[in-house]
């Protein structure tokens, strides 16, 4: 008899451990989820860029926004609406002056930015950068391309697209750290790779097609026989094709950057040969989240030993006229 109670005992010893166990982890989780992965709507998160105006930043802020509905918080656009990086500090300070629970910024120039930057951490504001790195900042994070790889990538595609010959030129923004690299690999991959191409130009577009335009006429008075160029960003691409298309030159290769509408048009068209297309919803997606988790601590207590990545490379793809109109909106 006491043997057999002290079964019954046992057993229902183990039942209520059980209802603990469950209890407790339930609890947990919901936890996790109310306190952690939900923030509220007077809780903002703001996105900092340059060119404010400019199609670019769509994707990236379409991301942004995506990860506050996720997350059921606030955000907000502010940029420079020049290609000024002083105005880009004005707006910057103007935004840190407002508090908000994280700031997701892409930078013009690598080190202007810096102590602004600086300024918001120090205050206790998370902010990490995405697309253009300050990487002398105190900004937890970079999300964004791996620029040299990406301006790698559009080498190989030149090399491929004049069969591994002839002059190109270069037409970037050299003052801004993404574009640097971009144009620092396309310049080593061709230079290492293919003996019988050459760089013979880089040139400054600042951003704009006008200039971008008449860069590519001065590249043409120098080098008469140029038979390609690589455009960095998407406004100085369309700008080139403007001017491919006013010299009749069938021929003649443009790599750009970007899968603006213009861009994509004149891929579609035959004008520009190819595009590289940057994970730009991805970048502004994942800003948010690790704002998130800076603000709500989250990675501190759940993961001492394992702290947010300084880097995380979104990725790229390249679009010719094969697969152009997949990058349409839909």
């Amino acid at each position: 008899m006491k043997k057999l109670l002290a079964v019954y005992l046992l057993l229902i010893g183990l039942f209520v451990l059980y209802i603990y166990n469950y209890q407790t982890e339930t609890t947990s989780n919901q936890a996790w989820t109310e306190s952690k992965l939900t923030g509220s709507m007077d809780e903002t998160y703001v996105m900092v860029t340059f060119l404010s105006g400019i199609d670019y930043w769509k994707r990236a802020l379409k991301g942004f926004e995506d990860a506050a509905e996720t997350l059921n918080v606030s955000v907000e656009f502010r940029g420079a609406t020049q290609y000024d990086v002083y105005e880009e500090i004005t707006v910057l300070e103007q935004v840190i002056a407002k508090n908000p629970a994280g700031i997701a910024i892409s930078t013009m120039d690598p080190e202007a930015l810096n102590p602004a930057i600086d300024k918001a951490v120090e205050a206790g504001i998370p902010v990490v950068m995405f697309d253009a790195d300050a990487p002398e900042s105190k900004a937890y994070s970079f999300l964004g391309t791996d620029n040299y790889k990406a301006g790698a990538e559009a080498a190989h595609k030149m090399a491929e697209l004049l069969n591994k010959k002839g002059k190109v030129g270069v037409i970037t923004l050299p003052n801004q750290l993404n574009h640097q690299e971009r144009t620092q690999g396309f310049q080593d991959t061709i230079f290492k790779e293919y003996p019988d191409m050459e760089v013979v130009s880089v040139k400054d577009g600042r951003g704009d097609q006008v200039l971008s335009k008449q860069m590519a006429e001065e590249m043409f008075e120098e080098s008469p026989d140029l038979a390609g160029i690589f455009v960095t960003e998407a406004n100085g691409g369309v700008g080139v094709g403007q001017t491919i298309l006013k010299k009749n030159l069938k021929d003649f290769k443009i790599i750009s950057f970007d899968t603006d509408r213009g861009t994509l048009d004149m891929i579609k068209n035959g004008v520009i040969s190819a595009s590289i297309a940057q994970g730009t919803w991805e970048m502004g997606y994942w800003s948010l989240q690790f704002l998130f988790h800076l603000q709500h601590g989250i990675y501190e207590q759940e993961h001492t030993h394992a702290p947010l990545p300084r880097y995380v490379d979104t990725g790229v793809t390249i679009v010719t006229q094969e697969n152009v109109q997949s990058y349409y909106p839909q």
